[in-house]
């Protein structure tokens, strides 16, 4: 159950999305409603969602945020969380990224599985998701959380939209059959230097495993995948910080590249 009123839901949804926008830090929400809950968390991610809808943005994916044992311990969270992608998130490949537009981003390599058939949890498994993907294909994240330092716990990180803010796709698609997704490695580069290498396995041990648990985190709303959806699967590797001038590129195993410029 939650603890705040409808009322303190859209006044905080507003709060935090107009720091997206506007690009401002702020301070973490559960320093001023420390008796919160993780629903009214997500209903306040569902707030900022409904109001970016309203404005006549399209959501146009799902991404999994904290699905290393690494990135867990890192930031201090006891287990995953969701978060949506907006149209305006998407960049193309070799796109240029308007650090003025963000507030200290950071980038992770990341695959994304486009689905053929819905996914509804609960009890949703990895061979669930295996048999309702399509395809696998690399994706970047530029995650920017809106708290100051980038230091938050998971009920403010879960109402922050889990950090999303832009995103890349492209390379080389595969059926996920084709993949060994467990060992798939990739190579980050900045500016032309290796800075973070990965595989597959980083993600809960296996990438699937990240869409096997949004999709059951969904059910327990009452929603679902529907097929077609384009869900991020959470970093493979360690989040990078960047600057105007970066360039990056990420290399995946048998998936070719993709990068961006930040500018």
């Amino acid at each position: 159950m939650g603890n705040l009123t409808q009322t303190q839901i859209v006044e905080l949804a507003a709060h935090l999305e107009t720091a997206e926008l506007e690009a401002y830090e702020v301070t973490k929400v559960t320093d001023d409603f420390p008796d919160m809950t993780y629903e009214d968390a997500f209903d306040i991610q569902w707030e900022i969602r409904r109001r970016k809808e309203a404005r006549g943005n399209k959501i146009v994916g799902m991404k999994m945020g904290l699905t290393s044992w690494a990135k867990m311990a890192q930031m201090g969270v006891e287990y995953p969380c969701y978060g949506f992608l907006a149209d305006y998130f998407s960049v193309p490949d070799g796109g240029e990224i308007k650090h003025s537009e963000l507030i200290h981003p950071k980038i992770e390599a990341e695959l994304a599985f486009v689905t053929k058939a819905e996914l509804k949890g609960p009890g949703v498994h990895i061979g669930d998701v295996l048999r309702a993907t399509d395809f696998v294909m690399p994706a970047v994240e530029v995650i920017d959380s809106r708290y100051k330092d980038f230091k938050f716990d998971l009920k403010s990180v879960i109402a922050d939209n889990s950090s999303s803010s832009r995103f890349i796709t492209g390379g080389r698609m595969a059926a996920p059959e084709e993949l060994d997704l467990k060992t798939l490695g990739v190579v980050m580069e900045v500016n032309g230097e290796v800075v973070q290498t990965g595989a597959g396995a980083a993600v809960l041990g296996h990438p699937a495993a990240s869409v096997a648990m949004l999709a059951n985190m969904l059910g327990e709303r009452g929603e679902s995948l529907p097929a077609g959806s384009f869900i991020m699967i959470g970093a493979i590797t360690a989040a990078v910080p960047v600057e105007p001038g970066d360039n990056f590129t990420v290399h995946y195993q048998g998936l070719g590249s993709i990068g961006g410029r930040f500018v």
